[in-house]
């Protein structure tokens, strides 16, 4: 049974080895963009940016970790609306590019996030990047680069059936992609459990 389970990962694996490449660069290309975003920003949008960050440091460091539940379930409302976007957006092909567009503004994100940081307050803000934004997207980003790379190839087969006209049977694939997204479901759960319960104590360290 493992051994199956094995050679149908290293399956898949071989056969979506050039999109995951492709999506790895947009992501990087992404995160290379943000980090340049955050120079190119006026004087005053990076003051009242930074003030919002004193504030949620203060905040933290004075009324302790935010409420627990509204946490979690906002947290997890994003990743879940977003998987459910990147799963939508699969079943069609027009969606295609929008899932690659999807990834790229993930890696702007998380670039301009860390870029502002360490624009900021230099060291600490790597250390504030470590324990605040690191963490959980070392769940996250794979777990979207999953759910995007098989949408890609899920709406690719579409292409090929559809306008083609190749003959396949596209119910089983459907089948594998969903429960494929409802797994890194799973794991982004876990994602938003950390977000809400460790690294709010982990950035109190820091503060401390």
């Amino acid at each position: 049974m493992r051994s199956r389970v094995g050679q149908t990962i290293q399956s898949y694996a071989r056969e979506h080895q050039s999109l995951y490449w492709f999506t790895i660069v947009l992501f990087t290309m992404g995160i290379i963009f943000g980090a340049v975003l955050v120079n190119s920003l006026p004087l005053s949008q990076k003051q009242e940016l930074y003030g919002f960050l004193q504030y949620f440091f203060n905040s933290l460091d004075s009324d302790g970790i935010p409420e627990t539940s509204a946490h979690f379930q906002q947290a997890f409302g994003h990743y879940a609306k977003t998987i459910a976007i990147m799963w939508v957006l699969g079943l069609s092909i027009i969606g295609l590019p929008m899932i690659l567009l999807m990834l790229f503004l993930k890696g702007v994100v998380v670039g301009f996030t860390v870029g502002f940081l360490v624009s900021q307050l230099q060291w600490q803000g790597v250390t504030f990047a470590m324990v605040g934004v690191l963490p959980q997207n070392l769940l996250v980003v794979p777990a979207l680069f999953i759910v995007g790379v098989s949408g890609i190839s899920f709406s690719l087969r579409l292409i090929r059936t559809r306008v083609l006209s190749k003959r396949d049977v596209i119910m089983p694939h459907f089948m594998g992609y969903t429960v494929l997204v409802l797994s890194m479901l799973a794991i982004l759960t876990i994602a938003a459990l950390f977000e809400t319960f460790i690294s709010p104590r982990l950035m109190q360290l820091v503060l401390n």
